[in-house]
């Protein structure tokens, strides 16, 4: 091996050497970070809850997050030259505390970016094609990836919810949040919410969740894959979290999400209240669609049927069920 050879080999080994340490001395300070962040939100745990979707064990009503183990595992990974990947957002969260759970990036990647015109393209090349309008003649409730661009974006879409307590229907924003509704639209024709419970009552926030066809539970697995944050988010410089522009009333269909970018899959929730303005901190559930006043009649019916318990605030005192959601489109 020449000179030229071996100074070249030096310098490639100590760059790597150097960025190795760099990675670790992120990942201990953001460790750091994520203990801070927590004191700070046990203080503020009464005022607001994060919606979300699990894909781990539901924890214990009296567990707490075990931050250190998450921090341990963000440095193996770093040591392994993973820096530059978010770990996969639903191995380990948690449904009691907000913005301290989920495995977190030193920089987290914002994903693919809703206003790029290429977005929709690269989204579909990691799906299974598009159910026909009228839905599927069979259920698909587990997915290889992302679903493609099914829907119109110009065209306006309600989505139908037949439950156990009334129907509630919600006209669609495809115009504002084009990939969230694609998503919906296209998991709801492939019967992905047939039969799911409205499994979560939350009054203090004014809220009920579903969506989980697994489980019936927040600790579902999801269809597979998260969709990005629609519009980009920006980034709390405290905590590293997201923080988005949406705010909350009565009469929303918003999805739910897990701590972390990009983290929605296919959970929701409907908001029935005034005490959803709490969530306006945060303002990262997107809101895709809105009820008229019989809807939300119907909404808050299932609200009214709310018993205490849990981690989650508690959850109807009888079975809901999603019985189906149908899809309208009125072509643009």
């Amino acid at each position: 091996m020449g000179k030229a050879q071996r100074r070249k080999q030096e310098n490639r080994l100590r760059r790597i050497a150097e960025e190795k340490v760099a990675q670790q001395r992120r990942a201990r300070r953001h460790r750091y970070l994520l203990l801070a962040g927590i004191l700070v939100v046990v203080v503020g745990a009464g005022v607001t809850a994060l919606i979300i979707q699990n894909g781990g064990e539901e924890p214990a009503d009296d567990a707490l997050p075990t931050l250190d183990a998450e921090a341990e595992e963000t440095e193996t990974a770093l040591e392994e030259n993973q820096s530059d990947e978010t770990l996969d957002p639903t191995a380990a969260q948690s449904d009691e505390i907000p913005d301290t759970t989920g495995v977190l990036s030193e920089e987290p990647s914002p994903g693919p970016d809703p206003d790029d015109p290429t977005t929709m393209s690269s989204i579909g090349s990691l799906s299974e094609g598009c159910p026909p309008p009228e839905g599927a003649p069979e259920r698909k409730i587990d997915f290889d990836g992302p679903q493609p661009m099914c829907i119109d974006p110009m065209a306006e879409y309600t989505a139908v919810f037949d439950t156990s307590e009334g129907e509630i229907r919600f006209e669609l924003t495809a115009d504002t949040t084009p990939i969230t509704v694609n998503n919906f639209v296209t998991l709801a024709r492939w019967g992905y919410y047939d039969g799911t419970l409205l499994f979560r009552t939350d009054p203090s926030i004014d809220i009920i969740q579903g969506g989980s066809p697994h489980t019936n539970t927040p600790s579902d697995p999801g269809p597979g894959y998260n969709i990005p944050d629609e519009p980009r988010f920006t980034t709390d410089p405290a905590t590293g979290q997201p923080v988005g522009p949406y705010r909350y009333q009565h009469g929303q269909l918003v999805m739910a999400r897990s701590a972390g970018f990009d983290s929605a899959g296919a959970q929701f929730f409907i908001t029935t209240g005034p005490n959803a303005s709490l969530l306006d901190g945060q303002g990262v559930y997107v809101v895709f669609g809105n009820t008229d006043e019989a809807g939300l009649e119907v909404a808050q019916s299932i609200i009214d049927l709310h018993v205490p318990g849990g981690t989650l605030g508690g959850s109807p005192s009888r079975d809901v069920t999603v019985h189906s959601v149908r899809i309208e489109e009125n072509p643009s």
